[in-house]
C-alpha cells in the first residue's frame, strides 16, 4: 500500500504568523494595562477657580426639569459638587503620603486663585501652594492637614529618564478637557520620539524671547503619544509602571492640537529641584556670568564647535579666570553645540557647583573650573519656607537680584564679592540700624562675605553689635552697625 503525505507548508505559516501577532499584541496590551494600573492611584485631577469666579460673577447654571424645560439654578454648583465642570484645569501627581502633589508651574494662576484635588478615590480636596519655580515649571500642591488621614495618597514610582531610548513605549495618564475631573485619569500611549528637545518658545512682555524656562533650551522628552490641553503636569511613564517625566501640553491650545508632546524627564535636576519644593523651600540654579554668542560661519564650516563667550563683570566667570572671546568648548564633559546648549548644561548645576569648562585660548585647550553662583530666576517664584533671619535681616546671593544683561542694579555695581539684603522684617534691629533690601555686604566684623553661608558663618558666635560694611558707591555710607536683639 502507497501512502501519500499531503504538506500545506503555506497555510500552516500563515496560521503561525497570525498565533505569533496575537501573541504579541496580547503581550503589549497586558503591559499596558499593567502599567495603568500601577500608576493611576497616584494620579488626580486638578481644578483651579479665579477668585472673580466665586460670588455673583458666576454665571448661573441652566439644568433640564422633568419636562425638558431648561430651568436656571440659583446656586451654581460648588468646586466639591460632582456637577462642577471647571475651565481652568490640570493634572498632578502624588509624591508624597502627606498629601504633597506634583504639578505644572505653569498651570497656576493668581494669589488669590483656589485649587481642588479629585484623587482616584473620587474625593476632593481643597489645595494650597507649597512651592513653585518657574523656570523648572515645577510646583507642589498640598492638601489640607485635615484631608490628609482620610486621603488614598499612593505616591508614584519614580524612574531615571537617563535611562531612556527612541523606540521605549511610554504611557501618559492625565485630566485631557477635565474629563477625567471624577478622579479617574484617561490613559494615552506612543513611543520616545527624541531627546534632548527644546520646547516651543512663547514670547511675551515679561521675556521677548520666550524662553522662560530652563526647558526651553533643551533636554524634553518628546513622544507621539497625544497630549490633549489638561495633561499638563501628568506622568510619563514607561512599563514598569515608573514615572520619567512629567507631561508639559504647552505645545497645544485649544483648536489647534500639536502632534509633538513634550515631557520634563526625571534626571538629577529634576530630583533636586522636587526635593527643594517638596520642602517649601526655593529651587536654585547656578550661575557662571557671561552672555554667549554663538560662533561664525567659517568657524563652524571648519569643524569648531562652542560659543564665543562675553564676559559680565563682578561675575564667578570674571573672578576665576575667564577672558573675553574665550571659546567654552563643554562644560563638565558635555560638549556645547550652541549657546542654549551651554545656558541647559550649567543650569542643571546647582549653586556654588564646580563647572570644569573646556576653553579655547588663542587657539590652545585648556579646562578652567569656576564654582557657580546663584542663577537670577525670573517669573513668580512662590516659597513657603524661607531662611531664617539674623537680627531681622535675610541675605542671598549678589547674583539672584542681578540681570546678566544689566551693569547696575537697586543702582549698586554689579559684584560677586558680597552678599546682597534680600529681605528687612519691621521693628527688628536690622531695620533700626537702616538696612534695606538690595544693600550690598561685603564684610561682617572685617571678614570678607561672598556667599550666604559665609555670612552665616561670620556671625554665628556674634552676641554684641555688629560692625556691616557695604559695598555703596556713598563711602560714607559704608559702614552700618547692627545691634542685638532684645
Amino acid at each position: 500500500m502507497v501512502c501519500f503525505v499531503l504538506v500545506f507548508t503555506a497555510p500552516i505559516t500563515a496560521l503561525g504568523d497570525e498565533l505569533f501577532g496575537l501573541g504579541a499584541a496580547a503581550a503589549i496590551e497586558s503591559a499596558l494595562v499593567q502599567t495603568i494600573a500601577a500608576a493611576e492611584k497616584s494620579v488626580v485631577a486638578i481644578a483651579r477657580v479665579r477668585k472673580e469666579q466665586s460670588g455673583d460673577s458666576v454665571r448661573l447654571e441652566s439644568r433640564p426639569d422633568p419636562f425638558g424645560r431648561r430651568v436656571a439654578i440659583g446656586i451654581p454648583p460648588q468646586p466639591t459638587d460632582p456637577n462642577f465642570v471647571p475651565n481652568e484645569y490640570g493634572t498632578g501627581v502624588v509624591v508624597d503620603r502627606r498629601g504633597l502633589i506634583l504639578t505644572a508651574c505653569h498651570l497656576l494662576g493668581e494669589e488669590n486663585d483656589t485649587y481642588y484635588v479629585t484623587t482616584s478615590d473620587r474625593r476632593v480636596h481643597r489645595a494650597w501652594i507649597k512651592a513653585a519655580d518657574p523656570r523648572s515649571d515645577l510646583a507642589i500642591l498640598s492638601i489640607d492637614g485635615a484631608d490628609v488621614a482620610s486621603a488614598n495618597m499612593v505616591p508614584i514610582r519614580m524612574g531615571n529618564a537617563a535611562n531612556l531610548r527612541k523606540g521605549q513605549i511610554v504611557v501618559t495618564l492625565g485630566n485631557p478637557y477635565a474629563i477625567a475631573r471624577d478622579g479617574q485619569s484617561s490613559a494615552g500611549w506612543g513611543i520616545v520620539s527624541n531627546l534632548g528637545r527644546k520646547a516651543p518658545p512663547i514670547a511675551d512682555e515679561a521675556d521677548a524671547s520666550g524662553k522662560t524656562t530652563l526647558h526651553h533650551f533643551g533636554g524634553l522628552i518628546q513622544t507621539d503619544a497625544k497630549l490633549h490641553l489638561g495633561t499638563s503636569g501628568g506622568p510619563l511613564l514607561n512599563l514598569r509602571g515608573e514615572m520619567i517625566g512629567l507631561c508639559i501640553s504647552q505645545a497645544a491650545t485649544a483648536g489647534y492640537e500639536s502632534s509633538a508632546g513634550y515631557a520634563i524627564p526625571v534626571d538629577a535636576t529634576f530630583r533636586r529641584v522636587l526635593d527643594a519644593l517638596e520642602q517649601g523651600r526655593e529651587a536654585e540654579y547656578g550661575f557662571l556670568g557671561i552672555l554667549p554668542s554663538n560662533l561664525r560661519a567659517e568657524e563652524i564650516a571648519a569643524g569648531l564647535q562652542g560659543i564665543r563667550a562675553r564676559i559680565v563683570r563682578g561675575t564667578p566667570a570674571a573672578r576665576l579666570g575667564l577672558r573675553e572671546d574665550d571659546i567654552i568648548t563643554s562644560v563638565n564633559g558635555a560638549t556645547i553645540h550652541d549657546s542654549d546648549s551651554l545656558v541647559l548644561e550649567v543650569g542643571r548645576l546647582p549653586v556654588e557647583a564646580v563647572a570644569h569648562l573646556g576653553v579655547i585660548r588663542n587657539g590652545t585647550r585648556q579646562t578652567i573650573d569656576v564654582v557657580l553662583s546663584k542663577y537670577p530666576v525670573r517669573g513668580r517664584k512662590l516659597v513657603t519656607v524661607r531662611p531664617d533671619a539674623w537680627r531681622g535681616v535675610r541675605v542671598d546671593y549678589a547674583s539672584a537680584f542681578l540681570e546678566p544683561d544689566q551693569p547696575q542694579h537697586f543702582g549698586l555695581p554689579m559684584t560677586d564679592e558680597a552678599v546682597v539684603v534680600s529681605d528687612v522684617d519691621q521693628n527688628t534691629p536690622a531695620a533700626q540700624s537702616g538696612m534695606k533690601r538690595g544693600m550690598l555686604i561685603s564684610h561682617v566684623d572685617g571678614r570678607p562675605v561672598r556667599t550666604p553661608k559665609e555670612f552665616q558663618a561670620a556671625i554665628a558666635e556674634k552676641r554684641g553689635a555688629v560692625q556691616l560694611r557695604l559695598t555703596a558707591s556713598d563711602p560714607s555710607n559704608s559702614l552700618l552697625i547692627v545691634p542685638p536683639g532684645s
